[in-house]
């Protein structure tokens, strides 16, 4: 069973990332940065002062009253708690093993682009948000698909077809990137670094001999995992930003830190690091990968793969929990997923992948592994090669990181799931959602993982296609914003398609 799911998953993974994914994430990004003047590079001084700068402000960071609505901060952490997850850590390793050192810089060109796809889906999801019957802010790809690319003439049922395609994939992706994937890594990582045999010699399924053995320490874990899960995720949005923030900062920082030590002991291959980098993003090393070396696509395919996998910009996904923001100027919410792709991608993963080409746990001449090293636990031993119990900081780490997604997508699922069947459709999903977490037990790694993969990319293109129809539309957002706020212009702001919500949203402004 499981090997015919591989089989259909590894057609379908094929088409939609190599074939024409890649090609229109990459393409996405590079139009929304041409539209809006290189406005991560152009702006990047008011775009830092305005998200990451403006933290300690009341309005940005104090908790809101409302119900469903959240502050900046809130939305940020819980948008960084589905970003910042295994992608980062076990992501960036993988995509080194996989696509050679040379994808970490096809990642970094995934995230450059990606900072202005996450910009203009996080504009177009407060422009086109309303609220539901609840009084709770509803906003996604699939409300700008429905009512953005279907307000064009023509484009009625195409827009609303894909809305709910969109919505129906990332349903799905919120079971594979958001759920399995995650719980699976948290546990295979667990049980390596805290080992405890009286649980693990006991196979329940599978054998130990291929890798696929399934035992009762892993079982017991997701069980675990399930129950704490579900304290956090029944509770709501409101529940899951409150644990957001508190353990978002924390668990970042604290890798960070870890990672310079790591970083900063090993200071003398830095340079051969980013050498080898830069030498095979174009030109990859015909030792790395086998006896036939890796084609360039492969490099480029695979740092793309787990560049959106980590910052999650061209899926439409942290749109959901943004389009909560208490802000009321879309181009506000916009800046603050630039920062999020550049956390995510260009400060953690470049320090991951720096954990990993200085640490010795790849031979960088060869590609090959170091002996008695997993792929799956790369960063775990670079960590434990230099840190005492180094593994289990990264056990620990990865839970954090890995934990929280969960509880991200567990959202962004529970708003597809309202888009598609209404409010008691919501309450089903999420007691579905909490018990498919032990799933995560019984499927293989790279199973878990490839199947992330494809719904990922299943959601990407109905996104992707609704981000560059209203692309004129974020410019002029965008060009509106800066005439006033930059320039000193007095004219009527751009904030809804609402006409009573624009009113609002003018009478009674959040910035």
């Amino acid at each position: 069973m499981l090997e015919w799911i591989a089989k259909i998953n590894g057609s379908v993974n094929d088409f939609v990332w190599v074939t024409i994914g890649i090609w229109l994430l990459v393409g996405t990004g590079i139009l929304m940065t041409v539209l809006t003047r290189f406005f991560q590079v152009s702006h990047i001084g008011h775009w830092f002062k305005q998200t990451i700068g403006s933290v300690f402000k009341k309005n940005v960071s104090g908790h809101v009253a409302d119900k469903g609505t959240v502050s900046q901060f809130q939305a940020l952490c819980t948008a960084l708690a589905a970003t910042v997850g295994v992608g980062n850590i076990a992501g960036v390793a993988s995509a080194i093993t996989l696509g050679g050192a040379g994808a970490v810089f096809w990642m970094w060109v995934a995230a450059f682009f990606g900072m202005m796809t996450n910009y203009s889906e996080n504009v177009l999801g407060i422009y086109y948000r309303r609220r539901n019957k609840d009084g709770e802010w509803s906003g996604g790809a699939m409300y700008y698909l429905r009512d953005g690319l279907g307000s064009y003439k023509g484009l009625k049922t195409v827009g609303k077809v894909l809305a709910y395609f969109f919505a129906f994939c990332a349903v799905l992706a919120s079971f594979g990137i958001g759920n399995m994937s995650q719980i699976n890594t948290i546990i295979t990582n667990f049980t390596s670094a805290f080992k405890i045999p009286a649980l693990s010699n006991v196979v329940l399924y599978g054998s130990t001999a291929d890798g696929s053995a399934v035992n009762l320490y892993m079982i017991i874990l997701a069980i675990v995992i399930m129950i704490i899960g579900g304290l956090v995720v029944i509770g709501g949005l409101k529940r899951i930003a409150s644990f957001a923030e508190k353990v978002v900062p924390f668990m970042v920082v604290l890798y960070i830190l870890g990672a310079f030590i790591i970083v900063g002991v090993n200071y003398k291959a830095i340079g051969d690091a980013f050498s080898l980098i830069f030498s095979t993003a174009f030109k990859p090393l015909a030792v790395w990968g086998g006896v036939n070396g890796l084609a360039i696509k492969t490099v480029v395919t695979w740092g793309f793969k787990r560049g959106c996998f980590s910052n999650e910009a061209g899926l439409g996904s942290s749109v959901m929990v943004h389009a909560n923001s208490n802000v009321t100027e879309p181009v506000k919410q916009g800046m603050w997923g630039i920062f999020e792709v550049f956390a995510d991608t260009i400060v953690i993963c470049t320090l991951t992948a720096l954990v990993i080409l200085t640490s010795g746990v790849i031979d960088l001449n060869t590609g090959n592994v170091a002996t008695g090293v997993a792929g799956t636990t790369l960063v775990a031993e670079a960590f434990k090669s230099v840190i005492p119990y180094g593994d289990k900081f990264v056990a620990v780490a990865i839970f954090l990181f890995a934990f929280t997604t969960v509880l991200g997508w567990s959202y962004y699922g529970t708003k597809t799931v309202e888009f598609l069947g209404g409010k008691k459709a919501k309450t089903i999903y999420k007691f579905v959602f909490v018990a498919a977490m032990i799933l995560g037990a019984l499927l293989t790694n790279s199973l878990a993982w490839d199947i992330s993969d494809t719904f990922n990319g299943m959601m990407m293109l109905p996104n992707l296609i609704g981000v560059v129809a209203l692309s004129p539309l974020v410019m002029r957002i965008t060009s509106n914003y800066v005439a006033r706020n930059l320039k000193g212009k007095k004219i009527k702001p751009i904030l809804s398609f609402d006409p009573v919500i624009q009113q609002e949203a003018e009478q009674n402004p959040v910035e």
